[in-house]
């Protein structure tokens, strides 16, 4: 394979990793307006909440089926264009049916989407011979940026769903089917086009694979928290204004794109070992400063250190699932990714129960010490594939741009 073919497939990889950004930020960060379009009653909007990732973990057990069959190019290729066509139908229905059915097939798309995805940037990165997973996951936040800053507009304006919504689908769905032309997966770089394909799905150790998904499922509990409690937590705790309340979402999106943008020098450096240690460190840093700020900027710098160490530890996750199990990555991935939504049904419901209960500053802690715990797991995260089982270790290419 071409190293031209290479820079090719991980450029339209990032583009999907972008759009896949734009797409889910347009639809949670509007979710005041869903709820008022449609009528859900604050009792429902849970259920419809939590529908989205419980779905979203079906879409990728399935997902791991059907890579057995076709490659997970195959899958994210057509599975984009349904998620964005989802969050269009969330901008143009007026009855609860229509939302309900909408957001079904959202979470039932963006499961099989995430896990594709990610397949194929480890199996990418593999073929690249070094680290790229953060520059795939750091397009995700740029996108993430971009569709908050649309959503933002669409809410300052007070602009219907639909107006909001049909710009980004009318331009990105094209650019992402069109982009997926040359999508590449990094694991025909040794392989032939028809092997490879089905192998290996009992090879993968679910006893092994087992500290990667704790490390992902504590992971997403303290983004869930940042995502679901920080602008309230700075109003209500902190005494901010209902405008500063909602920086700290956007400092911390910003500073996940920074520290994912520079996040594969540190791993080339440094290995992913140290790179998830100090990140994890540094999360739980955060978490702690939040906890016993005394005012709203001292909270926002807790908040900014989250997003520097929460940022590396998912895509080297995926990553070091993909050194693992080197003949069964999609398989690994496929599971590994399941414990993504987990984490987010866990973390913001376990904040907002132990917040009512106890306090919010203590239940700040909760997130620290599960995000702290990934230092117990961290060799799991070591360039040792081979005493793991699962499959042969390929030979890399050269470094290619």
């Amino acid at each position: 394979m071409t190293d031209a073919r290479l820079r090719h497939g991980r450029a339209s990889l990032a583009l999907s990793f972008f759009v896949q950004g734009v797409t889910f930020a347009l639809l949670v960060t509007r979710i005041p307006a869903i709820q008022d379009r449609y009528g859900i009653s604050d009792g429902l909007l849970p259920v419809f909440l939590a529908a989205v990732p419980i779905l979203a973990g079906a879409g990728s057990v399935v997902t791991e089926k059907v890579v057995a069959r076709v490659r997970p190019g195959v899958v994210l290729r057509w599975a984009q264009p349904v998620v964005l066509l989802a969050l269009l139908g969330v901008g143009v229905g007026s009855a609860l049916w229509e939302a309900a059915l909408a957001l079904v097939v959202f979470g039932s798309a963006v499961g099989a989407l995430d896990a594709s995805m990610n397949m194929m940037g480890v199996s990418l990165q593999r073929a690249y011979g070094r680290s790229i997973m953060l520059g795939f996951h750091a397009a995700y936040s740029l996108g993430g940026i971009a569709g908050a800053s649309m959503a933002w507009a669409g809410a300052h304006w007070d602009l219907l769903l639909l107006v909001s919504y049909l710009p980004a689908v009318v331009v990105l769905l094209p650019v992402a089917f069109i982009g997926s032309r040359w999508y590449v997966d990094g694991s025909l770089v040794e392989e032939g086009p028809g092997e490879g394909q089905g192998k290996g799905a009992a090879s993968v150790s679910f006893r092994l694979l087992m500290p990667l998904c704790l490390v992902m499922g504590f992971a997403y509990i303290g983004d869930s928290t940042v995502s679901n409690w920080s602008a309230k937590y700075l109003q209500d705790v902190l005494g901010s204004s209902e405008q500063l309340s909602t920086v700290p979402y956007n400092v911390y999106m910003v500073t996940t794109l920074l520290g994912r943008a520079v996040g594969d020098f540190g791993v080339r450096r440094f290995g992913a070992v140290a790179v998830v240690r100090f990140g994890s460190v540094l999360a739980a840093a955060g978490f702690g400063v939040v906890a016993v700020a005394d005012g709203a900027w001292v909270g926002m710098l807790g908040f900014t250190l989250l997003g520097f160490g929460l940022c590396v530890i998912v895509p080297q996750t995926f990553a070091a699932a993909g050194r693992m199990f080197p003949g069964a990555s999609d398989t690994a991935i496929a599971r590994l990714n399941v414990f993504n939504y987990v984490g987010f049904l866990v973390g913001s419901p376990l904040v907002g129960a132990l917040g009512d209960a106890w306090s919010y500053r203590g239940a700040m802690l909760v997130p620290m010490v599960l995000v702290l715990a990934t230092l117990v797991y961290a060799r799991s995260f070591g360039e040792e594939p081979a005493r793991y089982g699962g499959g042969h270790e390929r030979p890399h290419t050269a470094d290619v741009g």
